[in-house]
């Protein structure tokens, strides 16, 4: 298998496992906002409304914990990236500084989900 057929299968993957989570978090009572939210600045894999938060979701997976958790794949660098996209929702949707948003990690290793909810905190990024 070359790198542009296994980065197809994870992708795929992960499509895959955001999907099952949209699922998993629509039945805990989060109301899913949006799905591969995109921009020209990265991508925030669900967006969320759970009672008073604007939740930003990121899914990871792995088959089992060889590489590690998957929590751990969301670096700060990640997380940053994360932070600016959101903004960049908020701003486009007119959501407001004072508005309650949350960063939740939903990581999936093999069949055991985990759902950590503030995983991060906001990382301020204006120049």
């Amino acid at each position: 298998m070359d790198k542009k057929e296994n980065s197809a299968n994870k992708r795929k993957t992960g499509g895959l496992y955001e999907q099952k989570a949209a699922k998993y978090l629509s039945s805990q009572g989060v109301k899913i906002l949006e799905c591969n939210y995109r921009n020209r600045i990265g991508e925030i894999d669900l967006i969320g409304q759970e009672n008073d938060y604007l939740v930003f979701f990121e899914v990871k997976y792995r088959k089992d914990n060889q590489i590690g958790d998957p929590a751990e794949a969301v670096t700060y660098s990640k997380q940053k990236t994360i932070c600016k996209v959101a903004d960049y929702y908020r701003m486009c949707h007119a959501i407001g500084e004072s508005a309650a948003v949350r960063y939740d990690v939903i990581a999936v290793c093999g069949k055991e989900w985990t759902w950590y909810r503030n995983a991060f905190a906001h990382i301020y990024t204006y120049r």
